[in-house]
């Protein structure tokens, strides 16, 4: 007599099912942009949602390297997205070393109040951000889009519980010894946490590279704008008809970012794993 199955293993295949569809769901417009990007506008047309097309075509790749000044967009992104990136980290680890090392008063509520951040819409802050900006002079310029992006609570927090790990009596027998806090960060704290480290300033990397609304309300002229402007840009001034060769633009804008996450999720994971095991 065949015996049903039990009732865990549908389970299982049930969410493996629901997996499988939403992995699918979330994957498939990386496949239309990829496939997209290597079609001819007949193809385009012809096989719209047929990803295999054939024969594949690197005219549109050609177009945005000759005629497109994509290396100078690239330059752009790079500049503010390392940056962005080296300063949020410094914050964020000299921040995270005060919350851990040092006692003083209110640093529980100071951090309560960090954390806090994470619920406040971006949105609220851009009219403040946009007249400081403003009247310091920065507007179309790429410190304009720097500079209110150097710190980050979401980074301190990271590296707050990361550090947390440490054991107490480690930090307490080196400032015993006479080393100093710059010392203790540098040579103890920093060895150890490097995989967060490295983690977080993957995240701060990613974000900053995928900017688009701030970065549009600071960066008027062209020559300034981000990859992702320069495609909003390339998209409209062709009326959106050239798909593949917005589709060639975007694989360019999305490769580093994913490239970067595919090498580094372990990390990243890890990272955000540690920071909720700490309380």
């Amino acid at each position: 007599m065949h015996n049903p199955e039990p009732a865990s293993s549908l389970w299982e295949k049930g969410w493996i099912l629901v997996m499988g569809l939403a992995a699918f769901l979330m994957l498939y417009p990386l496949l239309f942009m990829f496939s997209t990007s290597f079609k001819d506008m007949n193809q385009i047309f012809q096989a719209s949602l047929n990803p295999f097309s054939w024969p594949p075509t690197m005219a549109n790749y050609e177009v945005v390297l000759e005629k497109f000044p994509f290396y100078q967009y690239l330059g752009n992104t790079l500049y503010i997205a390392v940056i962005v990136t080296l300063g949020k980290l410094a914050t964020s680890l000299l921040a995270a070393f005060a919350f851990v090392y040092y006692e003083f008063r209110g640093k529980e509520k100071l951090f309560s109040a960090m954390l806090l951040t994470f619920f406040i819409p971006t949105t609220v802050l851009v009219m403040p951000n946009y007249l400081l900006m403003s009247k310091m002079g920065l507007l179309n310029n790429p410190w304009g889009v720097i500079l209110p992006e150097l710190a980050d609570g979401m980074g301190i927090f990271l590296l707050r519980q990361t550090m947390r790990g440490i054991p107490r009596a480690l930090l307490e027998a080196s400032r015993l010894d006479g080393a100093t806090p710059f010392t203790i960060l540098r040579r103890i704290i920093l060895p150890l946490v490097k995989p967060s480290i490295f983690a977080t300033s993957i995240f701060f990397f990613i974000n900053s590279w995928n900017e688009y609304f701030w970065p549009l309300l600071i960066l008027a002229d062209r020559d300034n704008y981000t990859l992702p402007l320069a495609l909003q840009m390339f998209i409209s001034a062709e009326g959106g008809s050239e798909w593949g060769i917005a589709m060639a633009v975007a694989m360019f804008t999305t490769l580093p970012p994913l490239i970067l996450y595919l090498f580094t999720q372990k990390f990243i994971l890890n990272t955000f794993m540690q920071s909720g095991m700490k309380g």
